[in-house]
């Protein structure tokens, strides 16, 4: 039958500041978006229940927490009746993804008052349990495939290293090996009319070893403009800024959408194929000395650390024979077309998910 969110759980509210957990260790788990923040000698809810970000980054995911446990303020409680078991309510909400009732441009914001009347099919308690375990299959099923593509990674690292951790190489300059040019500035002012909307890629798009292609921007720019950034297959984009940890980030890209460019917060490295190749050269920025030139070199403000053409051209690169690194990228090849045939695996896992979910809760 269909019911109301609000006709299956109650609201509560918890006043608990981060700042405020205490340093001691106790027993009991307290939870924040972040998820398990740590263990204190208190507890606020006895038994299970669902509770909701409702301030912030993640703003209306879902979180399935235990008996015996507590939240910080910036999450929701929502208490299970006798009707509804939590993890069944628990993927009810999943189900909701109530971000879309947000308020607010600085700091989002959910109100239960907004949600709760949300409608869903409240089936038997059995019923309940048994849509629980399959959907817990599923899920079983779809973390052993993001396992799979971890351990995939985790191999290139190995090889990676079993290859040229102990190397006693030459070691050049980056600029000595490449070519190296900065973005189209966003905002810019040209008196060309003539423009074309195309595709590039913006920091969002470059993570740590891969290319995000889950949402590609467009901007107008003209002929010179995309003549002078187009990208090529085996480019090398590298991120200006960000997190300490994550300043330097880089990832080849290949088969770039048509005309695609990139937007000046990102460096593109167009390698010397005779010397590097693009999959070792990935690998090698994410190796320990890279990492420690980035953070050395990085001027950091609040927290943000970036880094200039300069100090990018003069990242140090160890050369290993050309021959062993065609060897490392014919391995990395062989993985990645695993990684790929999981990735697929993975993709219809999560589509068939969705798919119980509408069937069992619209």
């Amino acid at each position: 039958m269909k019911v109301k969110l609000g006709d299956v759980c109650e609201k509560a509210s918890s006043n608990i500041k981060q700042s405020d957990i205490p340093s001691n260790k106790g027993v009991y788990p307290i939870y924040g978006a972040s998820g398990l923040l740590g263990k204190v000698n208190f507890f606020h809810q006895e038994k299970p229940y669902i509770a909701v970000i409702k301030d912030g980054a993640g703003i209306g995911r879902a979180i399935l927490c235990p008996e015996k446990s507590s939240v910080i303020g910036t999450l929701q409680y929502l208490l299970p009746r006798d009707n509804v078991l939590p993890q069944y309510l628990y993927y009810v909400i999943c189900h909701m993804h109530l971000e879309k009732y947000f308020t607010g441009a600085t700091i989002p914001h959910i109100y239960f008052k907004d949600y709760k009347n949300e409608p869903f099919n409240l089936v038997s308690r059995d019923e309940q349990q048994r849509i629980i375990n399959v959907l817990g299959l599923v899920e079983n099923i779809i973390d052993a495939r993001k396992k799979e593509i971890v351990e995939l990674d985790n191999l290139v690292k190995s090889r990676f290293v079993e290859m040229f951790g102990d190397g006693n190489y030459s070691i050049c300059n980056l600029y000595q090996v490449s070519n190296i040019v900065s973005g189209i500035t966003k905002g810019r002012k040209t008196k060309d009319n003539n423009l074309l909307e195309v595709p590039y890629m913006a920091v969002s798009n470059v993570k740590r070893g891969f290319i995000d292609w889950s949402t590609i921007k467009t901007i107008l720019a003209t002929k010179a403009e995309v003549e002078q950034y187009r990208l090529k297959s085996n480019d090398v984009l590298i991120t200006e800024g960000g997190d300490p940890d994550k300043v330097g980030r880089g990832a080849v890209i290949i088969n770039p959408p048509k005309n695609c460019i990139h937007q000046n917060h990102i460096f593109r490295v167009r390698l010397n194929c005779n010397l590097l190749t693009p999959e070792y050269f990935e690998e090698y920025l994410q190796c320990k000395s890279a990492r420690k030139y980035f953070l050395k070199a990085a001027k950091q403000t609040t927290g943000i650390a970036s880094i200039n053409m300069k100090q990018l051209r003069g990242l140090p690169v160890a050369l290993p024979p050309i021959g062993e690194q065609i060897r490392f990228s014919i391995f990395t090849h062989h993985i990645e077309k695993s990684k790929l045939a999981v990735q697929k695996s993975l993709e219809e896992l999560e589509t068939l998910k969705n798919s119980l979910m509408q069937q069992y809760f619209d």
